[in-house]
């Protein structure tokens, strides 16, 4: 059994990466500051709470659990908010990533799996998006995701950091046994917020409706919270500490526009959903889909719960048990 270093493991994505973890038999140690996360997500190990912005705190959790390897997930991730606030993204998130890789040198640890973003490409130039598109991202959220990439290139060269970059697409769903799923205060995603409208019958907000897709709304790449932690542990056995430097994108290779999203709700939940048309959302490619084959090849990873309906379902399980 290992023990693997989990930051931001009280999160979305990361509480179901721990429980993938403990589920092939490691010990996953969650550092988290739970101004985001939720202590009642860390059902897998232990909860270390501190914050990357402070260098010692994190040194002293490697220095305690010593991590075969680290996970790291722990970052801002809202575009708009990012666009508002550069700032905050740019010192959470890159200086935060600094911090967390000047420990792991410090405790000599070598090997670790990165939660990035298909936000690092911007709007890309073609349809499905490959690892080969040129990275221009449009907001501050994909810029620090970037520089965070590009500290772990410059770092396996420099004295042989192996890392992978998981470049999600959209990560949606929920544990299918229910125990943790997606709770954002506020919730940035599509699927939950149109699941609440379902739940309660209030008013949706669609952001747009004038994109060059085939019903003017946004399309995305919607990938199941169980296929990405899946990819992680995949991730995380490839990379064996001797200067690896890989990335790879994540998604189901498939895009859906809103209006799809909620057509499919409604089909799920049995429920109408009320929604209006707001104004286009800064920062908001109009359609961004993944091409998954290198993900396949160098990882041996397919999703097996990211098509629309089962992704829908198991997020409606969550949303009615909460």
């Amino acid at each position: 059994m290992a023990t693997i270093l989990v930051t931001g493991g009280a999160g979305y994505v990361g509480s179901h990466a721990c429980k993938a973890l403990a589920g092939v038999g490691h010990n996953p140690v969650t550092f988290d500051n739970l101004v985001r996360g939720h202590q009642s997500a860390v059902k897998w190990g232990p909860l270390e709470v501190g914050d990357l912005l402070d260098p010692d705190r994190i040194s002293k959790v490697i220095s305690k659990h010593k991590p075969e390897a680290v996970m790291h997930f722990a970052a801002l991730a809202l575009v708009s908010e990012s666009i508002a606030k550069p700032q905050l993204y740019y010192r959470n998130n890159v200086e935060g990533t600094e911090n967390l890789l000047n420990a792991m040198k410090g405790g000599g640890v070598n090997r670790l799996v990165f939660s990035s973003t298909c936000a690092i490409y911007g709007v890309p130039e073609s349809i499905p998006v490959s690892e080969s598109e040129f990275a221009k991202p449009i907001s501050p959220y994909g810029d620090s995701k970037l520089r965070g990439e590009r500290m772990l290139a410059e770092r396996a060269k420099s004295y042989g950091l192996s890392y992978f970059a998981l470049r999600y697409f959209n990560a949606a769903g929920a544990d299918p046994e229910g125990e943790i799923g997606e709770n954002h205060d506020p919730e940035p995603h599509l699927i939950p917020n149109v699941l609440a409208a379902a739940a309660k019958g209030t008013k949706l907000t669609v952001h747009g409706k004038s994109y060059p897709t085939t019903d003017g709304t946004c399309v995305r790449d919607y990938v199941h919270v169980n296929d990405l932690a899946a990819a992680h542990i995949r991730a995380l056995d490839i990379i064996a500490g001797d200067g690896q430097a890989i990335s790879a994108n994540l998604g189901a290779g498939k895009g859906y526009s809103v209006m799809q999203v909620i057509e499919t709700v409604e089909r799920v939940t049995g429920n109408a959903i009320k929604f209006d048309i707001g104004p286009d959302r800064p920062g908001d490619p109009p359609t961004l889909v993944a091409d998954t084959r290198h993900a396949v090849d160098t990882l041996g990873w397919e999703p097996k719960r990211s098509d629309l309906e089962t992704l829908v379902s198991d997020a409606w399980r969550w949303t009615r048990n909460r």
